[in-house]
C-alpha cells in the first residue's frame, strides 16, 4: 500500500481495550436520529474479530426476546465512544459461529476463571499527531558544544553581540558627526 494511505488509516486508529472472540462486550455508540444524537448500548459475546488497522471489525451477538441478533462494528470507528469488556470468555475458537445455532442456556460462553489485572483504557486516538509532535521535542536532545554551552544559547548570544556591533559602527564614539566620517574616510584611503 501507499506510504499516504497508510499514514492517513494510522492517523485514525483509536485506542480500545484487548478483547477476542468469547468476550462480553458492552459497546456505547452514537445513533442519529434526524437532529438528536443519542447513545446506544449494544450488549453480547463476540463471536468474531478480523482484520487489521483500521479496517479492523468484530461481530457481537445477543439474545433479545428470543431472537438472536448480531451487529457488526468498526473497532477503530469514530461512532464508538466506549468499549466495556463485561466478562471475559473461555473458548478454544477463533470464530464462534456455533453459537447462532443453539438457543437458550447452550448459547452461553463460559467465563475465564482469572483474567489478569483489569486494563484502563482511555478514549482516544492511539497516535495522537499533537501529543506526538510535543513528545518528539521533548525527547530531542539539544546539542552542546565542547564549552557546554546550548547550540540555541549560541546562537541567540551571537545574534545578540552583531546587534550591538550594528548599532556601535553607524554612531560615533567621540566628537561630532563629522569627525566620525572624517575618521571613516581616512581609514578607507589607507587600505
Amino acid at each position: 500500500m501507499s506510504s499516504v494511505i497508510e499514514s492517513l488509516e494510522r492517523a485514525q486508529l483509536r485506542r480500545v481495550p484487548t478483547f477476542q472472540a468469547g468476550d462480553r462486550l458492552r459497546v456505547h455508540f452514537q445513533v442519529i436520529e434526524g437532529t438528536r444524537k443519542r447513545t446506544q448500548v449494544f450488549e453480547g459475546v463476540v463471536i468474531k474479530r478480523q482484520g487489521h488497522g483500521a479496517r479492523e471489525t468484530f461481530t457481537v451477538r445477543k439474545q433479545s426476546f428470543g431472537v438472536g441478533v448480531e451487529r457488526t462494528f468498526p473497532v477503530h470507528s469514530p461512532k464508538i465512544e466506549k468499549i466495556d469488556v463485561a466478562a471475559r470468555g473461555d473458548v478454544r475458537r477463533a470464530k464462534l459461529y456455533y453459537l447462532r445455532d443453539r438457543v437458550g442456556k447452550r448459547a452461553r460462553v463460559r467465563e475465564r476463571r482469572y483474567t489478569g489485572p483489569e486494563e484502563r483504557v482511555e478514549a482516544g486516538l492511539l497516535h495522537d499527531p499533537a501529543a506526538q509532535l510535543e513528545a518528539e521535542a521533548a525527547a530531542e536532545p539539544e546539542a552542546v558544544d565542547a564549552e557546554g554551552v546550548v547550540a540555541d544559547e549560541a546562537v541567540a548570544e551571537a545574534a545578540e553581540t552583531d546587534a550591538q556591533a550594528d548599532d556601535t559602527e553607524g554612531a560615533p564614539t567621540n566628537g561630532t558627526a563629522a569627525e566620525g566620517e572624517a575618521e571613516a574616510a581616512t581609514s578607507g584611503e589607507q587600505t
